[in-house]
């Protein structure tokens, strides 16, 4: 059952359609480093497409009907879009869900501190990450930091030509003989993560003085005193843009496609469709990386409540119809899968792998190790789905993450599957996953936004 591999196929439209695609995900990418930056992105262009703020209906008193487009955000780190259906939203949603965090390092409350004339900031990693990937790599800060009056500062150094960027640093080859002695895993440690912040001191101060010197720094372009760290939400993430990969530039490498690349071909498919049938969702949340905890992250009410308020401005609201809305929905939780690699061939299962050009990944279960933490598709949506993609000519493949035992993952499927709705994963396959820069195939991001639009429509 070898799936024909994409390229093979496209005409001289399609190739100018994908690079167009293509050219704005990588734009996507470079603005949209940490959650609240994809948000801020998200809400800029659904409002370009129509979109009106939920709160705004709600403190107005508004109704909504079919053909209104409203978006709603909690903490400016998840977003819901919905498109209302004509038909009876008791009778379902088609919903694309993506999450929009990706691994990192995270700045410390109480960070900034020196040690032989070098400054540095204490970082706490998030997510699933190789430590050793993260040392001698150039570096940016993104985040905002949060005042006691309330007065929120964007920071973003290291992404523009004239930033200073930053690094974790590396014992030299000639002294690592005892370092490379050490398993993967212990290479480099969690606490070794420091960020290397500066080395300049302050004239004549005594104690301290690298330190001292940032936080004038730090008080003449932030206005921020030490303290203010407290309340801030700094995260570290690989400086440099999103570039073209390959010779023939089929592939991207990048910071942060996991998961950004579905986050992005959902919201282009969202913002493409039009009048439907069905009230289609659009849903990007944070957390999902470290369990889909917090407010912001899949596990919490935000999803539900949103819904709530939605038909309740549809004027029929009952917690009986919320319930049958849910369990009527169809869902595609839209995460990446893991593409076949060559060169580490022992971790796969070949039959059962994605491939780089060969569309869309479906992928019935993932979880680990006996299918543990796993949403387990039914057959029947399984069969459904088929045919909506095969009538619309997408390109898609079906696939597991690894071979059996050897490791897997995943995503927020088994999350809203609780409500009794149909979900499948469903995304684009990653080489380098996790890793500071991840690749993807330009002709599977094309045919994952297809695939996402064709099932708003028709699902």
């Amino acid at each position: 059952m070898e799936r024909q591999n994409a390229w093979k196929g496209y005409k001289q439209k399609q190739l100018k359609e994908l690079e167009a695609l293509c050219s704005e995900y990588r734009d996507f990418l470079d603005n949209g480093k940490t959650e609240r930056e994809c948000v801020k992105i998200t809400i800029e262009q659904a409002k370009k497409s129509g979109y009106k703020n939920l709160d705004t209906i709600i403190k107005k008193k508004q109704k909504l009907k079919a053909g209104d487009k409203v978006y709603a955000v909690i903490m400016d780190k998840a977003v819901a879009l919905f498109n209302i259906g004509t038909k009876d939203i008791e009778e379902g949603m088609n919903i694309l869900g993506a999450h929009i965090d990706s691994p990192r390092l995270d700045i410390k409350q109480n960070p900034l501190y020196e040690d032989t004339d070098f400054a540095y900031l204490d970082t706490h990693y998030y997510g699933g990450v190789k430590k050793y990937q993260w040392v001698a790599l150039p570096l940016a800060i993104h985040g905002v930091i949060v005042k006691k009056n309330g007065d929120t500062v964007n920071v973003s150094i290291g992404d523009n030509e004239e930033d200073p960027v930053f690094c974790v640093s590396d014992l030299l080859i000639h002294l690592a003989g005892e370092q490379l002695e050490k398993k993967a895993a212990k290479v480099i440690e969690g606490e070794q993560l420091d960020i290397l912040f500066g080395s300049r001191p302050l004239p004549d101060e005594k104690k301290d003085a690298v330190k001292a010197n940032i936080l004038k720094l730090l008080k003449d372009k932030y206005d921020m005193d030490e303290e203010d760290f407290m309340s801030a939400e700094l995260e570290v993430v690989p400086a440099g843009k999103a570039r073209n990969a390959g010779l023939d530039s089929s592939m991207i490498m990048a910071y942060g496609q996991d998961d950004r690349v579905c986050a992005f071909t959902s919201l282009k498919a969202m913002l493409s469709v039009d009048e439907v049938e069905r009230t289609a969702c659009c849903l990007l949340v944070d957390k999902e990386e470290i369990g889909s905890v917090g407010a912001t992250g899949m596990r919490s009410k935000f999803f539900e409540n949103t819904v709530c308020e939605i038909i309740d401005r549809l004027g029929e609201y009952s917690e009986l119809k919320l319930r049958r809305c849910l369990k009527n929905s169809k869902m595609l939780s839209s995460d990446v899968n893991a593409a076949y690699d060559p060169m580490f061939a022992s971790a796969f299962e070949k039959k059962n792998s994605s491939y780089f050009g060969r569309g869309m990944v479906f992928s019935k279960f993932t979880g680990s190790k006996g299918k543990s933490g796993s949403n387990d598709a039914n057959a029947e949506y399984i069969a459904s789905i088929r045919k909506i993609m095969d009538d619309a000519k997408i390109c898609y493949q079906l696939a597991e993450l690894g071979k059996v035992d050897v490791g897997g993952g995943g995503t927020i499927a088994y999350i809203l599957s609780l409500y009794g709705m149909e979900v499948i994963d469903c995304g684009v396959a990653v080489l380098n996953m996790h890793a500071p820069w991840e690749i993807t195939s330009k002709a599977d991001i094309y045919e994952t936004k297809k695939g996402y639009e064709v099932f708003l429509k028709k699902a």
